[in-house]
């Protein structure tokens, strides 16, 4: 920004506005949530409708009808969960089409067609609702949780599925050190794991150490592969003989019978492992350059009518080599619903809208699930000292974020369709704070300045501060180009705080790289999005220092991870927001949760920890016309669509 211009790329977002206009941005307010009911007894007693019998899909009657498949009403479980559609009952059949980039977009099959754990979020990513369990009780003060399996569930090979799978999936991998060395944070209270019990075949019971009152959110949020015991058993070492599974791991080019069992047990690289998913895959991810999957004879939803699901038959998603020919492949019309890579941006909105009416295709407004667009990041934990220093002045925190020209930002990077933001959950949540979100969003280069001078970071001739050591204070943003929209928002900042005299370079880096070096404190100054605008409750790294995830202070979040154990102790106002984060933890009431929470908000916007800049603006999904139950507007999130239930997705 040295040279006064825009990047190239601002210029074109720009152009491509006026031409075409940001007008057909202007979607529905609210995102619809897309219903369902736990059981079909459920269904009749808030509706009156009764669902009288079940059919299926042609291919799988033509089945059923050569003696390949049992009938319908044995593969289904005694009370499948009803979905109710979110525009009309579905048809039968056809191709759902969408890409990848590269083999390690693994992420992508895992939206598409993995969120069956115990419960999930609902469509709105509001409430915690049934899933495989159809009910659950929580008692002993928060501290015990019991799940009621649906009875009759099957795996994909017609097996089926109870309390031992869970526990199989507890005790044998996620306990097992070879497996797990680590047991995830989320399963832990009072430094123990849960103790995880079978009652009978259809009753499992979570029990912790402390009150859990956030359990179900983490539970939710989890994309939990519960391994079918039956078919996994025999690649695990306390099933089978070490030396068998070693010889076996070796044949597979393995040394450990661990790596074997992990490669079997990945839903992605094993077509011949059973599963509870919608659709099953057919090929081992890797292999080609197309993943396909097709309809799980067993699943176990059906729709308001009585329909097995899911509607279509197959999943076919290409590799591609990056998000340009994705991009390419949406412009022609050969992809039928996609968010990921495509919608992420709305760089790409304007020459999408243009061409919809060639590519027949629609854009439906996605919500997303961050607060920010882009945080901003001042390593306090820096080695250097004076730094450090420096960085721990609120003073400083403040006079960086007042020297932020939001509304300009907004305009020429984000073509308006935001608005300025700090660090807050959004509005539609239980937990917004307006002063947390709106707190030193102002531009006011002037009293940036003063604090500045107030600081003592007095300029030199050149107009560059200096440090208290005497050295220019030049400050490096590391960014990863992942998001092409925070390298340009950067290029800004670099303008406005070179405007106070701070001197600032922005460090594209790879984010492999990137996560490396922000994660082990090495940074100075990093970028993010800013998640957790849904969900802070459980995606709280922005609002306190909990991981080595908290950009701000890694070494403080890595204290409070380990007890104490290891990274930096933090000072007392900083343990102060991780007692209240604790004590949010274990209570269940929803009430407390919000007051406790409402206290580490107060004290973001008193000391700007982190430094946001505007809301993440309304992003969006291309979907062809003929393909239906999409909810418009629709939550983008790590979950989304499978947030929706694609099973209810279908081709007319």
């Amino acid at each position: 920004m040295g040279n006064k211009k825009l990047s190239w790329f601002i210029i074109c977002i720009l152009l491509t506005a006026l031409l075409f206009g940001v007008t057909g941005v202007g979607f529905a307010k609210e995102a619809p949530s897309p219903s369902q009911y736990s059981t079909p007894a459920e269904y009749e007693e808030a509706t009156g409708e009764k669902i009288s019998g079940f059919s299926e899909a042609p291919t799988l009657a033509k089945l059923v009808e050569e003696g390949k498949l049992p009938p319908v009403e044995e593969r289904l479980p005694d009370e499948p969960l009803v979905i109710v559609p979110v525009e009309e009952v579905g048809e039968y059949g056809g191709a759902w089409r969408s890409n990848c980039v590269g083999v390690a977009d693994s992420g992508h099959l895992t939206r598409n067609v993995n969120y069956e754990g115990l419960v999930r979020w609902d469509a709105r990513r509001a409430e915690v609702v049934a899933n495989l369990a159809k009910s659950w009780t929580v008692t002993d003060e928060g501290r015990t949780f019991t799940f009621s399996l649906r009875e009759g569930v099957k795996w994909s090979d017609g097996s089926p599925f109870t309390a031992d799978d869970v526990l199989f999936w507890y005790e044998d991998i996620m306990l097992n050190e070879e497996l797990t060395p680590v047991v995830p944070s989320w399963l832990v209270r009072g430094e123990e794991p849960a103790k995880v019990e079978k009652l009978d075949d259809y009753t499992i019971r979570f029990t912790f150490r402390e009150p859990y009152g956030t359990f179900l959110y983490f539970l939710a949020n989890n994309h939990i592969n519960h391994a079918p015991k039956h078919y996994m058993k025999q690649f695990h070492a306390k099933y089978t003989p070490e030396e068998e599974l070693t010889a076996l791991a070796k044949e597979a080019g393995f040394d450990f019978w661990y790596q074997l069992f992990a490669d079997k047990n990945d839903p992605w690289l094993n077509p011949e492992r059973p599963t509870l998913y919608a659709w099953k895959i057919v090929n081992r991810l890797g292999v080609g350059t197309r993943v396909t999957f097709e309809r799980n004879p067993y699943y176990w939803k059906v729709d308001v009518a009585g329909n097995q699901l899911p509607y279509i038959d197959r999943q076919a998603i290409d590799i591609v080599e990056n998000a340009e020919i994705q991009l390419m492949r949406a412009l022609s019309g050969e992809v039928d619903m996609q968010y990921r890579h495509i919608g992420e941006t709305m760089a790409n909105y304007p020459l999408l809208a243009e061409n919809r009416e060639k590519g027949g295709y629609r854009l439906v407004r996605a919500i997303p699930a961050e607060m920010n667009m882009m945080t901003i990041s001042f390593n306090l934990n820096h080695k250097d000292p004076v730094l450090r220093n420096i960085f721990n002045d609120k003073r400083f925190r403040i006079a960086m974020s007042l020297a932020i020209n939001r509304e300009e930002m907004i305009d020429l990077v984000l073509l308006g369709q935001s608005e300025p933001w700090q660090i807050s959950p959004l509005p539609n949540t239980p937990f917004y704070n307006e002063k947390a979100a709106k707190a030193y969003t102002e531009y006011n280069p002037a009293e940036a300045n003063r604090l500045l001078d107030e600081m003592g970071l007095e300029r030199a001739p050149d107009g560059i501060r200096l440090r208290p050591d005497g050295k220019p204070l030049q400050l490096a943003i590391e960014v990863s180009p992942d998001v092409p929209t925070w390298s340009d928002m950067c290029e800004l900042i670099v303008k406005y705080w070179g405007d106070v005299g701070v001197k600032t370079a922005v460090k594209s880096e790879d984010r492999s790289l990137w996560e490396v070096r922000t994660s082990s404190a090495e940074h100075e100054v990093s970028v993010w999005w800013g998640d957790g605008g849904l969900t802070p409750l459980i995606i709280p790294q922005w609002y306190l220092p909990v991981s080595t995830a908290s950009r701000q202070a890694p070494l403080w979040g890595l204290w409070y991870q380990s007890k104490g154990q290891s990274g930096e102790e933090p000072p007392p106002e900083i343990k102060e927001l991780m007692e209240l984060y604790d004590r949010i933890l274990a209570t269940p009431d929803p009430a407390e949760q919000k007051q406790l929470f409402d206290q580490i908000l107060e004290a973001d916007a008193e000391n700007l920890y982190v430094i946001g800049t505007a809301k993440a603006p309304d992003r969006f999904c291309v979907v062809k016309n003929n393909f239906h139950n999409v909810p418009d507007p629709m939550i983008a999130d790590g979950a989304s669509p499978g947030l929706f239930n694609p099973c209810q997705f279908f081709i007319k």
